[in-house]
C-alpha cells in the first residue's frame, strides 16, 4: 500500500436509516461497494479506502454538528466529468437535496472549478468536483 493513502473514515451520525439512504446511492454512483453492515453501522469501500457511518449514541446525539465549528468542513470527490457532476446534480434535486450555493452552481469554487455542493442528512457538506 502506497504511504499516505487514506485508509478509512468514519462518521457518527443521528439516523442510520436515513444515512443509509442518502450515502448508499451517492457512494454507490461514485464508484464505492457496500462493504460492511452490521446493526449500527454501515461502510462502503473504493478500492483499499472506505467511508464508515455508525449511529451515535443517544447520550452523544444533543450537540448538532455544523461544519463552520471546530472540526471537519467538508467531504470531496472526483466525479468521472462534468457530465457526471450533472448527473449528479439530476438525482440531488430529485431527490429535493438542496444544493449549495445554487447562484454560483457548477461554478461556486471558482471559474475553473466545476462542482455541486450540498449537504447530507446531518449538514456535512459534500463536494463533487470534476476532474
Amino acid at each position: 500500500m502506497k504511504k499516505g493513502v487514506l485508509h478509512h473514515i468514519e462518521f457518527y451520525v443521528s439516523d442510520l436509516k436515513q444515512s443509509i439512504d442518502f450515502w448508499g446511492w451517492l457512494l454507490t454512483e461514485l464508484g464505492y461497494e457496500i462493504y460492511q453492515k452490521w446493526e449500527n453501522g454501515r461502510s462502503w469501500k473504493l478500492d483499499s479506502t472506505y467511508i464508515v457511518f455508525v449511529q451515535v449514541q443517544k447520550q452523544f446525539a444533543t450537540i448538532p454538528y455544523h461544519r463552520k465549528q471546530v472540526g471537519m468542513n467538508h467531504l470531496a470527490f472526483y466525479a468521472s466529468s462534468r457530465a457526471h457532476v450533472d448527473e449528479l446534480t439530476t438525482l440531488l434535486s430529485q431527490k429535493d437535496v438542496p444544493i449549495l450555493y445554487a447562484d454560483a452552481h457548477p461554478y461556486a469554487g471558482g471559474p475553473n472549478h466545476y462542482a455541486i455542493y450540498f449537504e447530507d442528512p446531518d449538514r456535512i457538506k459534500v463536494e463533487i468536483v470534476a476532474p
